[in-house]
């Protein structure tokens, strides 16, 4: 069988050895999800994840128009259900991604990205994402990549991750990802910590 789109998509993430790997991975995802969405308009996951996959190709080209496209489906999709745990999940990705990548003051002048509305969505896909551990695994990374200081929330998330389930390979990655993390949140060394989950995070593997 094909792989999905999501499938391709976490292979560009977290395997892929260079930029054009990654980026030939995110190109097949968008032709499977269109050819999906030709023939289910409006499929959910279809749609979710051609969005990841123009905003994965935003970030890898550093193309704005990529990026800010991506964050205009993430917020249709967040607006159709409030209880997507995936898309507030993809917004605070978004949000604390691009200040990441840009700094605060070029992601929010460029792009329109607000740590608050990061930090928000982050809270609330932890709070929907339900017994699973990809939800509080990645916002262990995320939040220790955005202050070293937060040690204690990003322990916190990263213990439940450890003891939740991995029904799928995404929740899989992240709970070896928070058990990777978790010697340096114990040991309070945050800025151990988020060099390590910067290694952990999409693309985090990619040479500069």
């Amino acid at each position: 069988m094909a792989e999905s789109p999501r499938d391709l998509l976490t292979t560009a993430a977290f395997q892929a050895a260079d930029k054009s790997r990654a980026l030939a991975l995110v190109a097949q995802a968008i032709t499977a999800s269109d050819r999906i969405l030709a023939a289910r308009p409006g499929d959910h996951e279809a749609t979710l994840q051609r969005a990841i996959a123009i905003g994965y190709r935003g970030k890898l080209t550093r193309s704005r128009s990529d990026v800010r496209a991506s964050l205009t489906v993430f917020k249709q999709l967040a607006t159709q259900n409030p209880r997507d745990a995936e898309a507030q999940m993809v917004i605070a990705g978004w949000h604390l991604g691009a200040i990441d990548q840009l700094g605060g003051f070029v992601a929010g002048a460029a792009l329109g990205a607000r740590t608050q509305a990061g930090e928000v969505a982050l809270m609330r896909a932890v709070t929907l994402g339900g017994d699973r551990a990809f939800y509080p695994g990645l916002a262990a990374l995320m939040q220790i990549r955005k202050d070293t200081d937060d040690v204690p929330r990003a322990r916190r998330w990263a213990e439940a991750a450890v003891a939740a389930q991995t029904p799928t390979p995404l929740d899989s990655i992240m709970k070896r990802a928070a058990l990777a993390m978790l010697p340096a949140l114990r040991a309070n060394d945050g800025k151990a910590a988020a060099l390590l989950a910067r290694k952990l995070l999409p693309f985090g593997k990619l040479p500069d």
